[in-house]
């Protein structure tokens, strides 16, 4: 199963400065959530989401070390303004539904390619000492345009590390499978579709996904962040599933909860969505080949001479191309334990 347990970040973490892009989402809120319990200076959420952003307010009201800010990332002077002092930047802005940027490519290029060079150049201009990027397994060999236009936010991240000249800003990434209790997910959407008696729709029945949840993506961000040298990708060992076994698992699971009896609810297919793929991949045969197992993650390292940096951590190549297309999907029972960890973390449940 997901790699667990938190671990010491105190250290790296004391007396830092940190700003979230996007920090009104998912995974930014997740990120919020643990850095409140280190010893932080100070974090600024910056966020385009004025009624999120009051959201948080009214939820961390008695918490000074939070700042809120109205920006968007397509805005580079407004930017500069928000990094002044900044030690880490986690970026987590971003168009992430796979349809609407299909459908609106121009946009998510807007916010998501300038938005991450609109980072970069600011960063680098006002000094700040580490970049995250916050991205996805949709990324490696993309098919739709959400997924290219994050594989191009990880290859500028990369290369700001030689773009950057003598400053001392490091630029790395995280790259993520599905969250399953984040905002939109398709867990999000099985339950919703069980509280109203179904149908549960599929795009299709053989889909299979990397799965994580909100918690183990903000250990991983915090996790990568102590870590990075400048120009890794950081990726969670994640279990894979069958979205269809999901479905039905959550439906046995949540339908008493509305008054429905599970084999009253169907299953309907729908169809594959536009830019939709029926299985993602973890990394590309160029990026096995420069890979470092270390605990529960694996660390891309595509700069030869980083892997100099990581003489301390165990160096192994994985077996083969890890895809969820590989036939290692968990089980039943597996799915049920995951099914309550996320009833237990998600505000829906």
């Amino acid at each position: 199963m997901v790699h667990e347990g938190i671990r010491d970040f105190g250290r790296f973490f004391k007396n830092k400065n940190v700003l979230i892009t996007g920090g009104c989402g998912s995974i930014g809120g997740a990120v919020v959530k643990q850095l409140l319990t280190l010893d932080v200076k100070t974090i600024r959420i910056y966020d385009n989401n004025e009624y999120g952003l009051f959201n948080m307010q009214s939820q961390h009201s008695n918490e000074d070390r939070l700042r809120y800010l109205v920006g968007d990332v397509r805005d580079k002077t407004r930017l500069q303004h928000a990094l002044k002092g900044i030690d880490v930047v986690f970026h987590a802005a971003a168009l992430k539904h796979v349809p609407l940027c299909e459908y609106n490519p121009f946009e998510a290029i807007k916010t998501n390619v300038i938005g991450t060079q609109n980072i970069v150049e600011a960063a680098i201009e006002e000094g700040v000492d580490r970049v995250l990027l916050i991205s996805t397994d949709k990324a490696v060999n993309p098919v739709n345009t959400m997924g290219a236009t994050k594989l191009l936010c990880e290859r500028l991240i990369i290369a700001a590390n030689a773009y950057k000249g003598p400053v001392r800003t490091r630029f790395s990434c995280v790259r993520f499978g599905n969250v399953l209790n984040s905002k939109g997910s398709v867990f999000e959407t099985f339950y919703r579709q069980i509280s109203m008696g179904g149908p549960v729709t599929l795009t299709s029945l053989g889909m299979r996904r990397f799965v994580m949840l909100q918690s183990e993506a903000a250990q991983l961000i915090l996790e990568a962040a102590s870590l990075q040298r400048g120009a890794e990708i950081f990726i969670l060992k994640m279990p894979v599933l069958r979205v269809e076994e999901l479905a039905r698992v959550m439906i046995e699971e949540f339908a008493p909860r509305f008054g429905f009896k599970p084999e009253g609810i169907r299953v309907e297919v729908i169809g594959e969505r536009a830019g939709e793929k029926t299985d993602e991949e973890l990394m590309t045969q160029y990026e096995v080949r420069n890979v470092i197992d270390h605990d529960g993650l694996f660390i891309v390292v595509p700069q030869p001479e980083i892997v100099d940096e990581y003489k301390d951590l165990k160096f192994d190549i994985p077996p083969a191309l890890l895809n969820t297309g590989d036939g290692r999907v968990i089980s039943k029972t597996d799915i049920k334990a995951l099914v309550k960890r996320v009833a237990d973390e998600s505000s829906l449940c």
